[in-house]
């Protein structure tokens, strides 16, 4: 039995690739969202953020046999969590990350955190558009909103939380883009044309969470680009193609 975080499209498709190779596979996520979308494929699945303490029960008593964590790249806690509940459960902990991409280029700018992106925006100004979601908002509004010459337009899921978090930071609703993707390039570079953006802040999610067409996008726009580098993790066997991922799990289980 495998326990698998997961909660993106690639973390779906690698539970369903497990699945088919036979071996029995209980996916976690934390959105409806996500849920539905395991539920659609027959995906066995939990609900809700775990700590590791409940992890690690969960594991021991019903048998787990290892942790497979496809959870976002940015999903640094859920990560961290996950670690420590396998080595609490005793069994062997597999990361699946998506393919990391190195881009260079003079309008893109990679730095180390949000903090950074958010100091770094305020020294460039301008019409802002964030793609870095919701939880990372109250980051950028602590130290952008209210700057001369400064508008940030927040892009984001639309989902009543998300907008009562705008509400409660005093993002005005015309400076919200309430929309899910996936994003092609000509629709990025439509809202970059329609808002009059003059910079992007994103992460480097890799090519599945969509971030090529972002920043193909700004670059056919001539906009310049903040990219927040993933958290680095220290996560043992770590591997970025299912097949490696089957492998491992065949050589583990």
């Amino acid at each position: 039995m495998i326990f698998m975080l997961a909660g993106t499209s690639d973390a779906r498709d690698l539970a369903l690739a497990l699945q088919s190779a036979g071996y029995a596979v209980t996916a976690t996520v934390v959105t409806e969202s996500a849920a539905s979308s395991l539920a659609d494929v027959g995906l066995p699945h939990l609900i809700g953020r775990l700590t590791a303490e409940e992890m690690a029960t969960i594991m021991t008593e019903q048998g787990y046999q290892l942790v497979v964590d496809a959870s976002h790249p940015f999903a640094e806690e859920a990560s961290k969590n996950a670690m420590a509940a396998a080595e609490q459960a005793k069994i062997p902990y597999i990361r699946y990350e998506r393919a990391h991409e190195h881009y260079a280029h003079p309008l893109i700018t990679v730095v180390k955190d949000y903090e950074e992106a958010a100091q770094l925006a305020a020294e460039k100004r301008g019409v802002i558009m964030l793609t870095t979601g919701s939880k990372t908002l109250a980051t950028f509004t602590r130290v952008l909103q209210g700057l001369e010459n400064t508008r940030v337009i927040a892009r984001m899921l639309p989902r009543l939380d998300n907008m009562e978090k705008c509400e409660a930071l005093g993002v005005a609703q015309r400076d919200i883009v309430a929309i899910q993707g996936p994003f092609s390039k000509e629709l990025n570079e439509a809202l970059f044309r329609q808002y009059g953006v003059t910079l992007m802040i994103t992460k480097e999610s890799g090519k599945v969470g969509s971030v090529d067409e972002k920043l193909e996008a700004a670059l056919a726009c001539q906009i310049e680009t903040i990219l927040i580098a993933r958290p680095n993790i220290q996560y043992g066997q770590q591997y970025s193609t299912f097949e490696e991922v089957l492998q491992a799990v065949e050589h583990t289980i």
